[in-house]
């Protein structure tokens, strides 16, 4: 059965969106548009400075921004994503 989902409404709040989330049988919207999303809690209380060629430092900005995120969040994600997987 392919039925047509329905889009998801504009929540305004937190609270509209515990509501609709509590409330509402999400198989009926269409998530297709949904990423997965990484919350970061950790404090960050060390700084890295780092000297690049600037080419390389563009095509960072470049790739972060295409994933509509910062650069310097991007180059952490690299470096847990390297981390992650090495171990």
């Amino acid at each position: 059965m392919n039925r047509k989902r329905k889009p998801l409404p504009s929540l305004r709040s937190d609270a509209e969106a515990e509501k609709f989330v509590t409330d509402a049988d999400l198989s009926e919207y269409d998530l297709s548009g949904f990423k997965p999303m990484k919350f970061e809690f950790a404090k960050k209380e060390a700084a890295l400075n780092m000297r690049i060629p600037s080419a390389l430092l563009s095509a960072v900005k470049a790739k972060a921004a295409s994933k509509g995120i910062p650069y310097t969040r991007y180059v952490r994600m690299l470096l847990e994503n390297d981390i992650s997987h090495s171990r």
